[in-house]
């Protein structure tokens, strides 16, 4: 029996490789208000190594005049599963580009990387200062 493979990438994987942030209008830019939003499956790769590391990313903010799109968050942070790259660059990065994306009044990322190695960290960076 001959196996045949699929040569194409698949429609989540090209998804993936198009991810980029999206936002919209905050619906309420006079109420101050914060969003929460927990991503439990993050995966980067440990540029020494090249074993992958993983995440639960808890990402807090309160919106200035853009509010992120989950779809469009979820592509972007599944986009980090093939780079190797370390767990205080991409947090720094990740936020940075949520930043830049939303200008928000402030956000908080926290990074909690699963131990490897006997080892547990967690990455807390943040923008602005909580109102």
């Amino acid at each position: 029996m001959t196996e045949r493979q699929t040569t194409t990438p698949r429609y989540g994987e090209r998804a993936i490789a198009a991810a980029e942030l999206i936002c919209f209008d905050n619906p309420n830019p006079g109420r101050p208000y914060h969003i929460a939003i927990e991503l439990p499956d993050f995966t980067c790769k440990c540029p020494f190594s090249g074993y992958p590391d993983f995440a639960v990313l808890r990402l807090r903010y309160q919106p200035g005049p853009k509010v992120l799109e989950l779809k469009a968050l979820k592509l972007y942070v599944n986009s980090w599963r093939d780079l190797c790259i370390s767990h205080e660059e991409v947090a720094n990065r990740i936020l940075d580009d949520c930043v830049a994306a939303c200008s928000p009044r402030w956000m908080e990322l926290v990074a909690d990387f699963s131990p490897r190695g006997n080892v547990h960290t967690v990455i807390t960076v943040h923008h602005g200062q909580p109102r």
